[in-house]
């Protein structure tokens, strides 16, 4: 093994915290794991020195000898510089990022019972929808417990028997280096336990695809992006495990005639030159039903009005947003008016005196064309 300084070691300097001391070991533990380095005497020798820097360092009345006295302050009294009974806490390092259930000969068990697996569906409503709410009910083929063997997955009468990779520990050990480390028998997945005589019905597997009808209860004011979620109608888990969620994720159809922009609705309204110099009364329709909208005289092109409290709820906040009128003056096209209209035109034009340049033979040629 080698003298170098254990600080030196960790790379961390002699007034490092213990979260320090515990951040880098965690680092070089990582890197040189000889799970990620087979085969590499190099990496084994470093993972092991990191290890007994860490085992010296973190212990504050180790450290403090060391500190004084060197390496001799702590290789006395039967310390060989790694001690795993010092190293409660080495299954938070190392453990959960190798996937070790067991470091050091610190048992475990077996291991719990994973959850059902989270659904995702998507769900397309249209705007009015959107704006009102409403219950659905949706159809989602999901894994649910098999009533014959209430998911134990061994035929009614008969029960699992003990792994016999784990001897029904739920966990394999062997040795790694100069430490035990134990891992998920892969033969039971922990259970500690194996189905040797099947369900019928689910062949062992404990749950059977069904397809469920769920209530989804959809509140007004929902946009594309919200995402529902709906507890425990997920798939459900293998052996006795809580089940998982559904979540649904709307989209709102795009509407034909009104935009949405969050809790704001907008339409267009097309006014001809008349109306718009003249003013007038429309009806205007809104998801809210038909509104009267008074048009004032000198309305011009993009003019916008607010029908107040017309538009959608605002999820979660309260109110309801507006609805808003934009005005786009309407311009017909010579062919569509008659000679007596095209006639006032050119005399209102007369009166303003605006300057036209009219093409009768055009004109002429269109009416012929269209009849």
């Amino acid at each position: 093994m080698s003298e170098r300084d254990y600080y030196e070691i960790l790379g961390v300097s002699r007034d490092a915290t213990t979260q320090e001391i515990k951040s880098a070991y965690r680092k070089l533990a990582v890197r040189y794991h000889p799970d990620r380095n087979a085969d590499d005497q190099q990496a084994e020798e470093k993972f092991k020195e990191a290890a007994e820097a860490y085992a010296v360092l973190f212990d504050a009345d180790k450290r403090a000898r060391y500190d004084r006295f060197g390496r001799q302050g702590v290789s006395g009294g039967g310390f060989s510089g790694f001690d795993p009974d010092t190293f409660g806490d080495f299954s938070d390092i190392l453990g959960d990022f190798f996937g070790f259930g067991d470091l050091f000969g610190q048992r475990r068990g077996r291991a719990a019972a994973e959850p059902g697996a989270d659904l995702r569906y998507r769900l397309e409503i249209t705007l009015e929808e959107a704006a009102f709410g409403l219950e659905k009910t949706l159809e989602i083929p999901r894994l649910e417990r098999c009533a014959t063997c209430e998911g134990g997955g061994s035929a009614p009468g008969s029960e699992p028997a003990a792994c016999q990779a784990c001897g029904g520990q739920g966990q394999v050990r062997f040795s790694q280096g100069f430490f035990t480390v134990a891992r998920t028998c892969p033969q039971c997945r922990g259970e500690g336990r194996v189905v040797t005589d099947p369900c019928v019905d689910c062949q062992g597997a404990g749950r059977i695809e069904k397809r469920r009808k769920i209530e989804v209860k959809i509140p007004p004011g929902v946009d594309t992006g919200v995402r529902l979620r709906l507890a425990g109608e997920g798939e459900h888990s293998r052996r006795g495990g809580p089940a998982g969620d559904l979540f649904v994720d709307l989209a709102v159809v795009p509407h034909d005639v009104f935009y949405r922009e969050g809790a704001h609705v907008s339409t267009s309204l097309e006014v001809s030159y008349p109306q718009a110099v003249l003013g007038t009364t429309m009806t205007i329709r809104t998801l809210h039903g038909d509104q009267e909208l008074d048009i004032p005289a000198g309305t011009r092109q993009g003019s916008q009005f607010r029908l107040k409290g017309m538009g959608i709820d605002r999820l979660g906040r309260g109110g309801r947003g507006d609805h808003i009128v934009v005005i786009e003056l309407a311009v017909p096209h010579p062919r569509d008016l008659s000679e007596e209209a095209l006639d006032k035109l050119r005399e209102m034009a007369e009166l303003q005196g605006d300057e036209i340049r009219e093409d009768r033979g055009v004109f002429d040629k269109v009416r012929n064309l269209f009849g």
